[in-house]
C-alpha cells in the first residue's frame, strides 16, 4: 500500500507538504503545479489515508496536527514562530510523521477538526480551555513557547526569565544605569472569536515583568522609560523615535524581539544617535538578520527550530505510550555584537 512517503519522493517534495496538500491545508502556499503533481502522483499509486487499527485501536501511522498561535503574517514580521513550525515540519520528516494539518487560531477559518488525529503541538499562548473543547481525545498535547499545565501536558520553552536577566545583568556590567525597555503585549487567544482582536486575554509578559523587578529592585526604575507597542520592526521604530523626541534618552535599551531593534536601531541612525557609543541596543531572538544590521545586533539566541523538533519528539514519545509530563527547557546564548560597545 502506498504511502505519504512514497508520493514524496516520487513527487520530489517533503512528508509535511504531501501531508498538507492531500488534506487540503489552506495555510500551505505552495505553487499550483506542484499541487497538481503531488495529487496525480497519489491518485496513480492509489494513495489511501491511513486509519486505526480497529483490532487493538493503535495508529498505522503516526499523524498529527499544529495549532499555531501566529498568523502568516506574524510569521513574516517575526521569523521566531516561523522557526518552531519549521523545525516541527523537519522532524516529522525525519520521524516519517504525517504533518496532516496546520490550524491557525486568529484565522478566518472555522475548521477546527481534529478528527482521526494521534496527537497535536500547540505554539503559542492558546487558551488551553478552548483547546481541549477541539481536542478531547486523549493528552497527546505538547505545548511549545507555552506551559499551561505541567501537571498533565508535556511542553517545551526557554527561559524568558534568565535571559532577560542575563541581559540586564550585562548592561549593569557595561555601566549602564538609566536603561530603557520596548517591547510588546502577550496575548492568550481563544478559539472561535468573531472578535479576535476584542476577546483576546492579556497575559503577563515575562521580559517587561523582570526588567522592572530588576530595576526597582536597584532604585532605578522610571515608567516613563518603559515603551509598550506590537511585535514589529515598525513599531520598535515608532516607541524608539517617541523615546528620542521626549529627550533625556536611556543610556541603553532592552528590546523584546530583534525584529523590533532593528527598528529601533533605524530610529537612533536617523537622529545620528551613535550605537553603541550614546545609545546600547541589546535583544532576544537571534534572527538572520541581527548579524547584518547596522551595527550588528547584541542578542540573545533562542534556539526556536530546535524547540519545534523537540516538540516532534515528545508527542512521539506521548503516542507512544509515554505517560508521564515532560517538560524541556532549551538553553539560550548571549551572543555579543557591535551594539552594545561590549566586544570592543
Amino acid at each position: 500500500m502506498a504511502t505519504i512517503k512514497d508520493i514524496a519522493k516520487e513527487a520530489n517534495v517533503s512528508i509535511s507538504t504531501v501531508s498538507r496538500v492531500l488534506n487540503n491545508d489552506e495555510t500551505l502556499t505552495v505553487m499550483e503545479e506542484t499541487r497538481e503533481r503531488i495529487l496525480a502522483i497519489a491518485k496513480k499509486l492509489n494513495y489511501t489515508p491511513k486509519r486505526r487499527n480497529q483490532n487493538n485501536n493503535q495508529p498505522e501511522s503516526v499523524s498529527i496536527g499544529v495549532v499555531m498561535w501566529a498568523t502568516q503574517e506574524d510569521e513574516f514580521n517575526d521569523p521566531y514562530f516561523l522557526s518552531i513550525r519549521e523545525g516541527i515540519e523537519k522532524q516529522c520528516s525525519v520521524k516519517g510523521i504525517e504533518l496532516s494539518k496546520i490550524i491557525r487560531v486568529r484565522s478566518s477559518s472555522k475548521d477546527y477538526s481534529f478528527d482521526q488525529l494521534d496527537g497535536i503541538i500547540t505554539v503559542g499562548n492558546v487558551d488551553l480551555d478552548d483547546l481541549k473543547k477541539v481536542y478531547n481525545q486523549n493528552t497527546n498535547i505538547v505545548f511549545v513557547n507555552n506551559d499551561p499545565d505541567p501537571t498533565t501536558y508535556d511542553a517545551v520553552i526557554c527561559d524568558l526569565k534568565e535571559c532577560s536577566e542575563e541581559i540586564m545583568n550585562y548592561l549593569f556590567h557595561l555601566g549602564h544605569k538609566k536603561i530603557g525597555f520596548i517591547g510588546g503585549v502577550e496575548y492568550k487567544q481563544k478559539f472561535n472569536d468573531e472578535k479576535m482582536l476584542d476577546k483576546r486575554e492579556s497575559s503577563e509578559e515575562i521580559r517587561r515583568k523582570t526588567y522592572e523587578a530588576i530595576m526597582n529592585k536597584n532604585g532605578l526604575l522610571d515608567e516613563k522609560n518603559i515603551y509598550i507597542g506590537s511585535w514589529t520592526t515598525a513599531s520598535g521604530y515608532q516607541m524608539m523615535k517617541n523615546a528620542i523626541e521626549k529627550g533625556n534618552i536611556p543610556t541603553a535599551f532592552f528590546v523584546a524581539s530583534d525584529p523590533m531593534a532593528i527598528g529601533a536601531l533605524r530610529a537612533l541612525h536617523e537622529s545620528s544617535i551613535k550605537v553603541p557609543e550614546e545609545v546600547s541596543v541589546v535583544s532576544i531572538d537571534d534572527i538572520d538578520m541581527a548579524g547584518f544590521v547596522s551595527p550588528p545586533l547584541t542578542t540573545v539566541k533562542i534556539y526556536s527550530e530546535q524547540m519545534g523538533r523537540s516538540a516532534v519528539n515528545l508527542l512521539q514519545e506521548r503516542i507512544e505510550g509515554r505517560t508521564i509530563p515532560l517538560k524541556v527547557v532549551v538553553p539560550t546564548k548571549l551572543i555579543v555584537r557591535d551594539s552594545c560597545g561590549g566586544n570592543q
